[in-house]
């Protein structure tokens, strides 16, 4: 499933499922099929996903570490911040202009 995320403060956001679905948790919100995040809750919103951001590029460098190390490299997931940068953004620019951001309408 793609999701479009729009707001009046910028330009659309889609993205797939599955980094929606990664970044609702991290938002620690419920993905439905059409939503809001309202201007109320986008400072505490940004936070979490800048939060989450640090953390999995602190866990990157770990890993590159013990790489070098001649440890075995672990998986990981796709970069959180590369991915999640278009819709942090997006937030960043609504929470500026106090507008909320919409998605599924």
């Amino acid at each position: 499933m793609i999701y479009q995320f729009r707001s009046k403060a910028g330009p659309d956001v889609i993205m797939l499922a599955d980094l929606t679905q990664r970044i609702f948790d991290i938002l620690g919100r419920p993905l439905e099929p059409r939503g809001i995040l309202t201007e109320e809750q986008l400072p505490a919103l940004i936070t979490a996903l800048e939060t989450a951001i640090l953390k999995d590029l602190e866990e990157r460098a770990k890993v590159k570490n013990e790489m070098d190390e001649g440890k075995e490299k672990p998986k990981l997931a796709d970069r959180l911040g590369q991915r999640a940068y278009p819709f942090l953004e997006l937030m960043k620019q609504a929470n500026a202009k106090k507008e909320p951001v919409m998605w599924g309408v």
